[in-house]
């Protein structure tokens, strides 16, 4: 007889297996804490999954061991877990992607040790229109979070400038990202052109500390502003998804003052929280990243948008420069870029 536990939710009976397995060995953190994770962040998780494909990233064996991404849902799934086909240019074929709309789907999911949790930007049934825009900020060594925090300010205020709310996370990992939503008629056409603009116009701006070039060469001890996320065949890790690093660290949804507050003391550990960490925070905190379900923003237009001519850079740059602000900016010194630094001082 088997001694693998079923448990019943909401409705649905799940067996769950190999709950005593350790899925992160630099801490002990097993199979069981990932699904109990999951059950208990599920509140707010599901509302940011429900009807978007997601892509599953599994590590059957440990985040130290082989990994599989899993799009196409499993043929040996639960009758009651909902899926979407969607048509793949690059596969030539259908796909039929995992809808996590409910909580008995994502403990499933946990249980096959679906650890990172990667959505669409879009919903399924309307998977040409974005609700939303992200900015993933990577910092290339020696570079960390505290540089991404100064990308992450200037962003804001550019935002800002065009009455758009912004509002950040962790990666879970090394970097900070930025999401603006939008939930109105748009296309990726619209979102991406403008997003590579806005990653050029403040690589042109901040050349000691801001890269829009994915080139491993030109990210040492800078800030890689990357754009190409804003893609219908791209996916970015979910809102308080589990990260496959050494410890369960988590994407989680932050405070703006948070940020202000790790630029300025320069303290990467500030905004680095681990599973048990994030559910004390939603506790206290509700879900931070609420208003990306509803918050309704337009873009703002510019000429040649959709073509990605250069009107829309430059346009940015006009705005860019209206929205200076005439108090002092809040800075930190390059990471490895001493000639900027010194031209600085000579100005100075």
């Amino acid at each position: 007889m088997s001694n693998e536990p079923v448990i019943e939710i909401q409705g649905r009976q799940l067996k769950l297996s190999n709950l005593d397995k350790v899925l992160y060995p630099a801490t002990g953190f097993t199979k069981g804490q990932v699904i109990d994770y999951y059950a208990r962040i599920a509140p707010v998780l599901v509302p940011h999954l429900a009807g978007r494909p997601l892509t599953l990233k599994r590590y059957p064996n440990g985040v130290d061991r082989q990994f599989f991404f899993e799009k196409n849902a499993t043929a040996h799934r639960p009758d009651w877990v909902q899926t979407a086909p969607i048509w793949s240019e690059h596969n030539r074929r259908t796909i039929n992607y995992i809808l996590a709309n409910d909580l008995p789907t994502v403990v499933w999911m946990a249980n096959l040790a679906a650890i990172e949790l990667h959505p669409s930007l879009s919903m399924a049934k309307e998977i040409e229109c974005p609700t939303m825009m992200v900015f993933d900020l990577d910092p290339g060594p020696p570079a960390n979070i505290v540089q991404c925090a100064q990308v992450g300010m200037w962003l804001r205020e550019i935002f800002e400038h065009f009455g758009l709310q912004s509002f950040p996370k962790t990666s879970g990992s090394k970097g900070l990202q930025i999401y603006v939503p939008l939930n109105v008629p748009t296309s990726y056409e619209s979102t991406k052109p403008f997003a590579h603009a806005l990653a050029r116009l403040l690589e042109d701006q901040h050349r000691d500390l801001v890269v829009s070039d994915m080139k491993k060469e030109l990210r040492k001890g800078k800030v890689l502003v990357d754009w190409s996320q804003n893609d219908q065949h791209k996916t970015t890790i979910a809102v308080y998804s589990l990260r496959a690093r050494e410890y369960p660290t988590v994407s989680a949804p932050v405070k703006w003052e948070e940020v202000e507050h790790l630029l300025k003391k320069k303290d990467p550990t500030l905004l680095a929280f681990e599973a048990k960490q994030v559910i004390k925070r939603v506790e206290k905190l509700g879900d931070l990243f609420g208003p990306l379900l509803k918050l309704k923003q337009k873009l703002p237009k510019f000429p040649g948008l959709e073509s990605g001519k250069h009107e829309v850079e430059s346009g940015l740059e006009i705005s860019a420069q209206a929205a200076t602000p005439t108090r002092p900016k809040k800075t930190i010194k390059p990471v490895s870029n001493k000639r900027a630094s010194a031209r600085k001082t000579r100005k100075t």
